[in-house]
């Protein structure tokens, strides 16, 4: 949607509002109802009887998820072990449960996992030659016994042997592909085959500091001897099969037992409960082991044994676990010696992130998310859908951890589940779905509850005949003011119910009075602050006259409301170096005027009329500013920049025009010249693993505090666009933007032929967004929870209310939940976020969310009803905070540490009895350890070589105002083969899981995270398809340094600049386009993001990391 659109289309709700009778807007089908104007209430009815949603059962809200569980609704109930007062989020490594120091690097704390994807030990190096090589190195994957290879760099904090060979091309990446099932019929298995993975017998070699053998070569001792390490799901049928590579098919070792019915599109059945195990859901893995791989989205009803889903299903059939034997493994001749008794885990039977996204989508991607249904789990992030608002907000406005929250604070303590909402009060919905009404009450305001102010919203009780009501969120009754006044119907609802937005909907706004501004007096209309850097860096490269020539077309791009012929925002302009220079573009001077501020030590504004203007009315003069300044700054010499006093002049500007506003500043160096603020290069890489590597995320002064506290105060958020040639101390240039709600956008190396377009596009999206001003929110609870911690781009100066100069569409604030009291199963628990905000016009509103969760005593109901990308966008902005005040050590095992005892929680009290050796991972939580370990191997926490201390504290300010879908795309990358989408269709190609044997050499793919976008060609792609995409003959004249693709008239290069397209506009920020050619050294860069691989910088490979989970949850269980 055009960013400058207005943000409601609905009419402004008046007072009694005699226009709505009743319901009039068009169906849920989009059929217009007869006789109805079609502009009144959007898409919203009224209970529609053709679309009544029935409430699910308790816990199995969930719609049936192929792939077993669901990615990313996990929601965890949250609940640190045994803490103490330690908060609730990632436990402190005091935590009762913890396992013994021998084994401490790494305590991924998470979800069982079931066995369904693949995941492969990765050695950068040639592919195998042959099957036999293949074996030989799915044989170095097992676990268990000892082993004679190397110990690994010393930088690991767990992870494979390094000596295994590499497999690279050998499996062709195709979505689908076999390997035969060993039935009974094949006769009884070979010796081979162990009775289990052996998880248990020694544990996985390299995993944990403890296992290392002392020397190179040395065997590795022994721990842990014990069951072996099957891998199962539970709650719901079997689903359907991982999606498989095409690979050799292994020997008929393969799988044991009788089949046990067939695969299932994973009904997202309840866990079982605590003891018994509940009649009709069985325990099963994800991926029944008999590769059925049939249509999977819906199975037809011809297998024998399916539950029927519509009501209680029948006698399950006997729970399929995964049983070591049917775990492939290569043959006991094919192995070298002394591998011969390890195990290895095939990696199209561990879960799937792909094949859960799919599943989503094929099962909940259909059918509207209707919100009227207490304590719903929504759809994947991944997965489109139509909202329409019955009374919750909307999932693109709040998602939670877990929609079915603990009753007590022991049952949260004993879960580890964290209870947090990821909140985009201003996200912007897609084209079909109605903005938030506005409602006006006109001089009285919206009607609040007495006691806790909270505001009145579809929740709350109305009694005595309508005079009263009761307060959802704190049992207090207040009078209903006479203009508000209407009476009830026989069911107790009012019977204006449905022409009032506060009363049938979740989301919605209200014009704010007089008495919520500031100096009780209304805002003005506020201002942009263009500030540019004219030192001689920014000069040389082409950046200020770059910047001046996009300004001149911008300016008509301001946001502005919907209905407006022009936009409120003033505009005014700042060039600086050692010194500042302010304009004066006065609409009444033939040339603007330029004043020179040289005492930077006491920044002030040298006029007040004629710097903020009117675009409008002042075009001709701003026009010949734009075109004068790369003329006079031409032939500087000054290298030196100051920073501090740029955002005081910004500051001191806005104050004196009493209005909030935004300043964009174009920065290129570390601030060395004499002024407040000024900074030294501090970077040092010596720091990182010690205990002082945290000072590298800290500021290194205070003066940016307190600089951002008085930015919040006069609503004055900054926006940075930053340049470097070198280090510049982010991590402190970047506190007032951070703490003002601002963006920070960082091009290193800036050149203007390849990176122009990224910072354009990045400008103009930025300088359009939708974005409201001067900004406070509160997050009101029902009783018995209570918000106890933020996270995101924010200040706070007392613990309840986050305070934002600016906060536009695309920023999150995340908030945790503790409990101060129990809570019921009947009333469940409700939220309720407002958010007051100045308009683009300067209007002043109030915006509210609510959403009702359900309460259970079971933790079976739990662990049913969470949404793990939720989880992980939650615990990535926890520990990506705990790296400014612990060792980042320290952090990594407190994530694992928090991960295995939500899961460890799971097993023992919602699982049925197995063995030990069995790793069951709750259906809803199975991808938490892959995207747990994503974490872990990220920058922040695990450092590559090449990535600066910037870098570092660039991606940590990023993801703390992430949502979450951009957490998920951006640690579990897209990868995309192009060479198999089809050319005649609109859509995306089916994703592949992110693992270097998924790429085939003949083969092209998209990898895109949020950031950036490559482009991976292989050795061997077709002469033609590179002719069609790059326009050259050969593969080895494709130029690396393209940063876009040629515009080429043939279909094939039309469909992949298409999707780049759309994979550029599904994202808030421009992504770099990156050619990596296969066995190129930017390869080396793009392997990094294939996060299910051993990574060059010692992170672990999902099946590693799987094996180190199961590990850590026996442990605590034993």
């Amino acid at each position: 949607m055009s960013v400058n659109q207005q943000t409601h289309t609905g009419p402004p709700y008046g007072q009694p509002q005699p226009g709505y009778q009743g319901y009039q807007q068009p169906a849920y089908g989009g059929q217009p109802l007869p006789g109805v104007p079609h502009s009144q209430y959007g898409v919203y009815n009224g209970p529609m009887p053709g679309y009544q949603q029935p409430v699910p059962p308790q816990g199995s809200v969930r719609a049936p998820s192929t792939s077993g569980t669901s990615l990313s609704s996990g929601h965890l109930g949250y609940s640190p072990f045994g803490q103490g007062d330690v908060q609730n989020g990632i436990p402190a490594s005091t935590a009762p449960m913890q396992r013994p120091p021998a084994s401490q690097p790494f305590l991924p704390g998470s979800a069982p996992v079931p066995v369904s994807q693949t995941s492969m030990l990765q050695q950068y190096g040639p592919p195998p030659a042959s099957v036999q090589q293949l074996s030989n190195h799915m044989a170095g994957m097992t676990i268990g016994s000892t082993s004679t290879s190397a110990p690994p760099p010393a930088g690991l904090g767990y992870g494979p042997p390094t000596s295994v060979p590499p497999v690279s091309g050998s499996f062709s990446a195709t979505g689908s592909g076999l390997y035969t099932p060993y039935t009974a019929s094949q006769g009884p298995l070979p010796p081979s085959v162990s009775q289990g993975l052996p998880l248990a017998q020694p544990p996985f070699s390299g995993i944990g500091p403890s296992s290392y053998p002392p020397t190179t070569g040395a065997p590795r001792p022994p721990t842990m001897p014990g069951p072996p390490l099957p891998v199962q799901t539970a709650a719901g049928p079997p689903t359907s099969q991982p999606n498989h590579v095409s690979s050799p098919p292994p020997p008929p070792s393969t799988l044991s037992g009788p089949y046990q019915g067939p695969p299932m599109s994973g009904l997202r059945g309840p866990p079982p409960p605590t003891h018994p195990p509940q009649p009709g859901y069985q325990m099963q893995q994800n991926g029944s082991f008999e590769q059925v791989r049939g249509p999977q989205t819906n199975y037809g009803g011809a297998y024998p044994g399916t539950p029927n889903y519509g009501s209680q299903p029948g006698p399950p059939p006997p729970p399929k676990r995964l049983d070591p034997d049917s775990i492939p493994s290569p043959q006991l001749n094919e192995l070298p010696p002394q591998q011969k008794p390890r195990h290895r885990i095939d990696p199209d039977a561990i879960p799937s992130p792909i094949q859960v996204i799919e599943d989503d989508r094929s099962n909940r991607g259909s059918e509207p998310f209707v919100t009227g249904v207490r304590g719903q789990v929504p759809p994947l992030v991944t997965t489109n859908f139509l909202v329409k608002d019955q009374g919750n907000a909307s999932p693109r406005y709040i998602r939670c951890t877990s929609y079915n929250i603990p009753c007590t604070s022991d049952m949260a303590k004993q879960s580890q589940v964290p209870l947090a909402a990821v909140i985009k009060p201003l996200a912007t919905l897609p084209p079909d779905e109605t903005l938030p009404y506005l409602v006006d009450h006109g001089e009285s305001g919206p009607v609040r509850c007495n006691r806790c102010k909270a505001y009145m919203c579809p929740f709350m009780q109305f009694i005595e005949g309508g005079r009263r009501f009761q307060c959802c969120f704190c049992s207090c009754v207040t009078e209903v003011p006479p203009h508000y006044f209407q009476h009830l119907d026989h069911t107790g609802k009012r019977v204006d119910f449905y022409d009032r937005p506060e009363l049938s909907l979740g989301s919605y706004e209200f014009l704010a009075t007089v008495d919520y501004c500031k100096n009780n007096k209304f805002p003005s209309p506020p201002a942009f602050i263009f500030m540019i850097d004219v030192s001689y860096n920014a000069v040389k490269s082409g950046l200020v006259r770059l910047i001046c020539e996009e300004l001149k077309s911008l300016l008509d791009y301001l946001p502005r409301e919907g209905n407006m012929e022009e936009s409120a925002i003033r505009v005014g302009f700042v060039t600086y170096n050692k010194v500042l220079h302010f304009y004066n573009v006065k609409s009444s001077l033939a040339q603007p005027q330029m004043m020179v501020v040289s005492d930077v030590a006491d920044m002030f504004v040298p006029l007040l009329d004629g710097f903020l203007v009117n675009v409008n009315e002042s075009r001709t003069v701003i026009i010949s500013l734009l075109d004068q300044i790369p003329e006079m700054f031409a032939d500087t010499r000054e290298t030196e920049t100051v920073f501090g006093p740029v955002i005081q002049a910004g500051l001191e500007a806005l104050k004196a025009a009493e209005c909030a506003g935004k300043l964009f500043i174009f920065h290129t160096s570390l601030p060395i010249a004499e002024a407040p603020g000024k900074l030294k290069n501090r970077d040092d890489k010596k720091l990182i693993n010690t205990d002082k590597e945290k000072t590298l995320f800290q500021p290194q002064t205070s003066f940016y505090n307190n600089l951002a506290k008085d930015c919040v105060a006069q609503g004055c958020c900054v926006d940075l666009f930053l340049f470097p040639n070198q280090y510049l101390d982010v991590a402190t240039l970047g506190i007032v933007t951070y703490q003002t709600g601002g963006s920070i956008y960082k091009y290193a190396y800036f050149q203007l032929e390849t990176d122009q377009d990224r910072f354009l596009n990045d400008l103009r999206r930025d300088v359009q967004k939708e974005v409201g001003f001067d900004a406070v929110m509160r997050v009101r609870t029902s009783t018995g929870i209570r918000a106890t911690d933020f996270f995101g781009a924010f200040f706070m100066s007392n613990t309840t209310d986050v305070e934002m100069a600016g906060l536009d569409c695309d920023k999150t604030i995340t908030v945790e939940f503790k409990h101060d009291d129990k809570l019921s199963e009947d009333s469940g628990a409700l939220l309720q976020c407002a958010l007051l905000y100045t308009s683009c016009a300067g209007q002043r509103r109030l915006r509210i969310h609510n959403l009702s969760l359900n309460c259970c005593t079971q933790l079976a109901d739990l662990y049913r009803n969470c949404e793990t990308d939720t989880l992980i966008n939650y615990l990535a902005k926890y520990a990506y905070r705990g790296v400014l005040n612990s060792p980042v050590k320290t952090v990594r095992d407190a994530l694992i540490n928090q991960c295995a005892q939500i899961l460890a929680c799971y097993r023992k009290n919602c699982a049925s009895p197995s063995s030990a050796g069995q790793l069951i991972l709750p259906e809803c939580m199975k991808l938490l350890p892959v995207y747990l370990n994503c974490v872990l191997k990220s920058d922040v926490l695990q450092p590559g070589l090449e990535v600066t201390t910037d870098d570092r504290a660039y991606i940590r300010q990023l993801v703390t105002s992430m949502d979450v879908a951009e957490t998920n795309v951006f640690f579990y990358p897209r990868l995309l083969p192009v060479t198999k989408a089809d050319v005649d269709s609109d859509s995306l190609p089916a994703a592949i899981r992110n693992s270097e044997e998924r790429l085939s050499k003949g083969d092209i793919y998209l990898l895109e995270n949020g950031l950036n976008i490559f482009v991976w060609v292989g050795v061997n792609v077709q002469q033609g398809l590179i002719q069609n995409l790059f326009g050259v003959s050969s593969f080895s004249q494709i130029s690396s340094t393209l940063n876009t693709l040629p515009v080429l008239e043939n279909p094939f290069s039309k469909k992949v600049r298409s999707i780049i397209d759309m994979l550029q506009v599904q994202r808030s920020r421009y992504m770099k386009l990156i050619i990596v050619k296969q066995e190129d050294k930017l390869e080396m860069l793009f392997k990094q993001f294939l996060v299910e691989d051993k990574s060059l910088t010692g992170g672990a490979s999902y099946v590693d990391f799987l094996c180190h989970m199961h590990k850590e949850i026996r442990q605590l269980l034993s």
